[in-house]
């Protein structure tokens, strides 16, 4: 099929605008990461510009996501509550752009029905909001994954517990009852993807079997007519049978405002019941001549743009090819992970910096769509790359952390990129990509504990071999300076094994360590190129891969 010009914040306020047209009923939903891991547009000013634009498109419930704690819940408490971010000059920018000033925190409602502080055994926000239309209420509980404590930084969600999305939401059905409420819609940011290469929007090949959204809504009290769902940034219509076994709707509208999803719901005025629910995802066409983009929208967008156009578009180095996030083969090597590892390695290895001989970056934390060889909208010409798109590929803002591990240690992290080794969630596989000078080979037939062999690490003095071809430690209690971002040493994505680690030195921004880099390659310095002989590359080998279905097993992506 052919490709259509999609998303934009200005046309998904035209298409929502034309879907509400006419209509004496509507509500606008969202299911979270409706902040965090931003465009550099919106995240140079704390998300303050999605939230002003999400207010003008009419949003009303919006359930928290992972991504809604990135910068933490009292962050995310003002960007609800609304006030500037004291003595930050990129808060409340609004006079520049047209918005007021103080910033005009969320017109809209984030929900969090399971997010609870642990002094009150309170939901940090409400745990649902109602909409009256005419004698009838429709509720909406909002929530995001329970593992949410695992893919955010600790330090920000200090004090509070994400707990089981079916039990919050199962308790909840009698006090809405009790208000007279029989139609209730859950916003849950946790999703799955369809099976097949592919994928229609209103699709729902293979049921989402053996995605984590399929078993929640397995555990779905009756009450509950409609599930709206996030976090995969996939795009699916299905009907997921519930605890009754009865099949319910549940869908998703992908990502980056490209899709929008039109709920007809019909419910009967004098029982308050759903009778039917019909969802259509549909494509937030630019090219639709039907729909106006709304021009206020525009104007606000634009004027952030302009505001930081200086720093985005600032050339920071040269590359010789893409540098793409995705694996490019069955032993998950990635050219983007890599040249970040490289990068962090380079800024902590001084002794005065954390003294590091190897760092590792997690895939999750390496954002679409890598480098680009092709030059941008910016001007700057291929293989430039400007700050906007180094940031764009690396958006968290975590801080560099250098720690002590043990050679023993080091091999348990490798065990644990597995799903179900280690504490290893089941449904995910995190490969994470090593810096210049470490290899190693992975086995997924063998079980658990036995898969990572031939570990290898280049010093001045020569190749060591930490892990033998048996998959035997050689020297248990030697030790390493390892380099990894903040979120994953505090045990990040699974990673447990990075909490332990001792005499931690702290070593800058993440994004810093990758402009310095990429800085050693800017015109007329020749480019980085993710192929050179000096990377020493492929720095991961896989065996025993099966024939069918031998790829990099992608399994949950990390802080989608």
């Amino acid at each position: 099929a052919a490709r259509r010009a999609s998303g934009g914040a200005d046309y998904l306020a035209g298409h929502i605008a034309r879907l509400r047209a006419g209509q004496a009923h509507s509500v606008v939903v969202g299911a979270g990461d409706f902040i965090g891991a931003s465009p550099l547009v919106s995240a140079l000013f704390h998300d303050e510009p999605a939230v002003e634009v999400l207010n003008r498109i009419g949003l009303e419930f919006n359930a928290v996501g992972n991504h809604e704690f990135d910068r933490g819940a009292a962050e995310l408490l003002r960007l609800q509550r609304g006030g500037c971010k004291p003595g930050d000059a990129n808060s409340c920018r609004g006079a520049e752009v047209g918005t007021p000033v103080p910033f005009e925190g969320a017109r809209f409602a984030w929900l969090a029905a399971n997010v609870i502080e642990t002094a009150t055994a309170r939901p940090i926000l409400a745990p649902y909001g109602i909409k009256r239309f005419g004698a009838v209420a429709v509720a909406f509980i909002g929530m995001t994954l329970r593992e949410t404590s695992h893919v955010v930084v600790k330090e920000g969600i200090a004090g509070l517990d994400f707990r089981d999305e079916a039990e919050t939401v199962n308790a909840l059905v009698p006090e809405l009852r009790a208000q007279g409420v029989e139609a209730i819609v859950v916003l849950l940011h946790q999703g799955g993807v369809q099976s097949g290469s592919v994928h229609d929007i209103n699709g729902c090949d293979g049921g989402l079997d053996g995605s984590p959204v399929r078993p929640i809504v397995a555990r779905f009290d009756d009450a509950v007519d409609l599930v709206i769902t996030g976090h995969t940034h996939a795009a699916y219509n299905c009907r997921l049978p519930n605890a009754a076994g009865r099949a319910i709707p549940v869908t998703s509208a992908s990502a980056f405002g490209r899709v929008v999803t039109s709920i007809d719901l019909v419910i009967d005025s004098r029982t308050r019941n759903v009778i039917e629910a019909r969802p259509t995802n549909m494509l937030v066409d630019r090219t639709d001549a039907g729909v106006s983009p709304d021009a206020a929208i525009a104007r606000i967008v634009e004027g952030y743009r302009r505001i930081v156009a200086p720093i985005a578009n600032g050339v920071v180095g040269t590359i010789a090819r893409e540098v793409t996030n995705r694996a490019i083969d069955a032993a998950c090597n990635m050219p983007a992970g890599e040249l970040i590892a490289d990068a962090q390695l380079a800024i902590t290895a001084h002794p005065d910096r954390g003294g590091a001989q190897v760092a590792f970056m997690n895939r999750g934390g390496v954002r679409a769509p890598g480098l680009a060889f092709a030059g941008s909208g910016a001007g700057e010409g291929a293989g430039n790359v400007t700050y906007g798109e180094a940031f764009t590929m690396q958006p968290f803002g975590n801080g560099l952390v250098t720690l002590t591990l043990s050679v023993q240690q080091v091999r348990d992290l490798l065990e644990q990129q597995f799903a179900g080794c280690r504490g290893q969630p089941a449904a995910s596989t995190r490969i994470l990509s090593p810096s210049a000078g470490f290899r190693y080979i992975w086995d997924g037939s063998k079980p658990c504990d036995a898969r990572i062999a031939e570990v290898t690490l280049a010093t001045p003095a020569g190749i060591v071999v930490l892990v033998d071809a048996q998959g035997r430690v050689v020297d248990p209690a030697r030790t390493l300076r390892v380099t990894v971002n903040s979120f994953i040493a505090e045990g990040g994505d699974g990673f447990t094994t990075l909490a332990a680690g001792r005499d931690p030195v702290g070593g800058g921004q993440d994004i810093d360590a990758l402009v310095a880099y990429l800085a050693r390659f800017k015109a007329p310095a020749a480019a980085y190129d993710p192929v050179a002989a000096g990377l020493a590359k492929p720095r991961i080998r896989r065996v025993n891969a099966p024939a069918a279905g031998g790829g990099c097993p992608l399994g949950s992506d990390t802080n989608p």
